[in-house]
């Protein structure tokens, strides 16, 4: 099952299902239960009736017992022998005994009789007279104890039905202990429950429709938006034109929340892919120059060796591997290399690159501190080669902007982090191009006019190494009327 809409009806109405059918199970449970006990409650009333009557010496076969159709009742005594049943009672089951038939009982154990001699003496009428001045027998007593309760069947003038027994002690004046078994009818319950039943039955696939239907119809109106955003994706994906965005609904949901973050994506993608396009062809152009003048100097050479420009061919040879130098750092720092994590001293690596440049125009001024609360050692962790390439690239853009001046420094800074700066004197950057410097390929008209064979690549380089290991590269204008460039890099710590 592939489709959101069918999957979400699918678990919506599994859920429905399941919830429905626990909630039907209960309501049948103690809706049963409720109408038990009341089945259980008329029928104590009445086994408690009986068993009244039988603790006031009524006889068996006096016993007023009422609806006696709805309400079978069976008396016996200790020995489970059936003394007294109602009226049309033929067969019972669910009370202990299922005889219906009472069986003679002893003149002696009978409600309502006194006993006395059978051999009918009355000599002189003394016995008769004694017999009845005799006090009559005391009164009997009903268990107030919980009634047991049980389920049974019952036949009444021919008709059977399931009926709820309640069991009911009785003590006689004359101290026979009798159970009365007394039933309230079933029937009642059993048709409200298969009623309820019967509605569930019919009303659950019902409702499982409808909340089918309503599910697939709400879902399929939220996705409906996400199906645009599809379509439109696929057409961006055939037609390969990154300008074109998704549509954006005007709801504040995770939809139009995913269509603006797609959209962002786009954005990124367009501006990644033309900054690949305008690398591409500025690569070519910076390539083409000293390949066509070295291949220039070489036909001439080849042809007429005595106007071979060997030192012009060694110059054109020695840009062309930087710039390929350049590309390939480029592409490496694009492709996500990590730089290594070895902890050196930035101070001493700056005093380094200082000194390899003794034949640059201007002279570097260097400021590290090496005693006080500013001094090193200034310990960064990162790619040695790759933070000397930041620093010899930094210096190279001073050395070509700066009139007279070009100043180097090392401190500590926020956080734990060392701070190089780089300050010339020249005529600094304009505030609106700060940022674009650091572009692929970008020289600005008045650096163009002292570039010396720079690419427009080295402080690109220098801000991606920068970000690569954590840090940032950032220009202001110094106070000396130049540009100041400083490199922030974390502590190894």
């Amino acid at each position: 099952m592939r489709s959101v809409r069918a999957r979400a009806a699918l678990g919506a109405t599994v859920v429905v299902a399941l919830a429905l059918i626990g909630a039907g199970l209960s309501v049948l449970l103690v809706l049963r239960a409720n109408l038990t006990d009341q089945a259980g409650l008329q029928a104590e009333v009445v086994a408690r009736e009986v068993a009244g009557q039988l603790a006031l010496d009524v006889p068996y076969g006096r016993l007023e017992m009422r609806d006696e159709e709805d309400h079978p009742v069976q008396v016996t005594d200790e020995d489970g022998r059936v003394v007294a049943v109602s009226k049309d009672l033929r067969a019972i089951s669910g009370t202990g005994t299922d005889r219906v038939t009472p069986v003679p009982s002893p003149t002696a154990g009978e409600p309502g009789s006194t006993g006395g001699d059978d051999d009918g003496s009355d000599d002189d009428g003394s016995d008769d007279d004694d017999r009845h001045a005799a006090p009559a027998p005391g009164r009997g007593e009903v268990d107030s104890d919980e009634p047991d309760f049980g389920n049974g069947t019952a036949d009444v003038d021919g008709e059977t039905a399931d009926y709820r027994f309640a069991s009911v002690q009785a003590t006689t004046p004359a101290g026979v202990t009798l159970t009365v078994h007394a039933g309230a009818p079933l029937a009642a319950e059993q048709e409200a429950v298969g009623t309820v039943r019967g509605a569930m039955l019919v009303g659950l696939p019902v409702l499982l429709l409808v909340v089918a239907g309503v599910t697939w119809l709400v879902t399929r109106r939220a996705l409906r938006p996400v199906e645009g955003i599809r379509r439109e994706m696929a057409a961006i994906t055939a037609s390969e034109d990154l300008s074109r965005r998704v549509p954006e609904p005007g709801s504040r949901d995770e939809i139009a929340r995913l269509a603006r973050t797609t959209n962002e994506t786009l954005t990124a993608l367009e501006a990644s892919v033309e900054r690949q396009r305008r690398f591409v062809a500025d690569a070519s152009h910076e390539l083409r120059s000293p390949i066509a003048s070295l291949r220039t100097q070489l036909e001439v050479g080849a042809a007429h060796p005595e106007l071979l420009d060997v030192p012009g061919a060694v110059a054109d040879t020695v840009r062309l591997q930087a710039l390929a130098a350049d590309l390939l750092l480029l592409a490496r720092l694009d492709a996500g290399e990590r730089p290594g994590r070895t902890a050196l001293d930035l101070g001493a690596l700056v005093r380094e690159e200082v000194s390899q440049r003794t034949g640059d125009r201007i002279a570097v001024t260097l400021s590290v501190p090496d005693s006080g609360p500013d001094s090193g050692p200034f310990e960064v962790a990162g790619s040695r080669g790759q933070l000397a390439r930041v620093i010899g690239n930094l210096l190279d853009n001073a050395e070509r902007h700066a009139r007279s001046a070009v100043t180097v420094s090392v401190r500590a800074a926020e956080r734990g982090g060392v701070v190089v700066a780089v300050t010339d004197d020249g005529a600094g950057v304009p505030p609106e191009e700060r940022e674009r410097i650091f572009e692929r390929f970008v020289r600005l008209d008045d650096a163009r006019t002292r570039d010396d064979g720079g690419a427009g690549l080295g402080l690109a380089i220098a801000r991606d190494v920068a970000a690569r290991h954590g840090g940032r590269l950032t220009v202001d204008g110094a106070r000396e009327g130049g540009a100041r460039f400083e490199l922030w890099l974390p502590g190894a710590r």
